[in-house]
C-alpha cells in the first residue's frame, strides 16, 4: 500500500508498531554483541594464563560485527552509552560463570569506553581492568 501510495488504506498504527519492534530487535542485537565482546575482554584481563588465539579472534569478530551493526543502524548511536551499561551487567554475570570468579572481583562498571573496546589493537591488561 505504501509503494502504491494508497495512503488511506495504510494501517499507520501497525506500521509504527512494526518499526518500533524492529528498533528493539536491533538494540537487543547491539547489547548481545557488546556483551560477548566484554566477556572476552574481562576474561583476557582476569585469566591471562588462558589467553589464546580463540579469545583474540572472538574479540576481533565481535568488533567487526559491532562495527557493521552500527553502520547499518546509525539510529542506535544515541543509545550506545545505555547499551554499554546494560551489556556490561550481562557480561559480568557471564564472565563470572565462565571463569569461576566471584562477580565482586570484576569491576562494577565497564572499565573501557566503547571507542577503546573497538580499537583494533586494544587488548586490556589487568591494570586497565579496574573500573570504579
Amino acid at each position: 500500500m505504501l509503494r502504491e501510495r494508497a495512503w488511506n488504506a495504510v494501517d499507520l498504527g501497525n506500521i509504527i508498531e512494526e518499526i518500533e519492534s524492529m528498533g528493539r530487535g536491533e538494540r537487543q542485537q547491539l547489547v548481545h554483541r557488546l556483551t560477548v565482546l566484554m566477556v572476552h575482554l574481562l576474561k583476557w584481563c582476569f585469566q591471562s594464563e588462558r589467553r589464546g588465539r580463540r579469545w583474540r579472534l572472538s574479540v576481533e569478530e565481535q568488533r567487526l560485527r559491532l562495527e557493521r551493526h552500527m553502520v547499518m543502524n546509525p539510529s542506535l548511536k544515541p543509545q550506545l552509552a545505555e547499551a554499554v551499561r546494560e551489556a556490561y551487567s550481562f557480561a559480568v554475570i557471564r564472565a563470572s560463570k565462565e571463569t569461576g570468579l566471584e562477580k565482586n572481583v570484576l569491576p562494577k562498571v565497564c572499565p573501557w569506553p566503547f571507542e577503546q573496546m573497538m580499537q583494533e589493537d586494544f587488548l586490556p591488561e589487568r591494570e586497565t581492568c579496574q573500573g570504579e
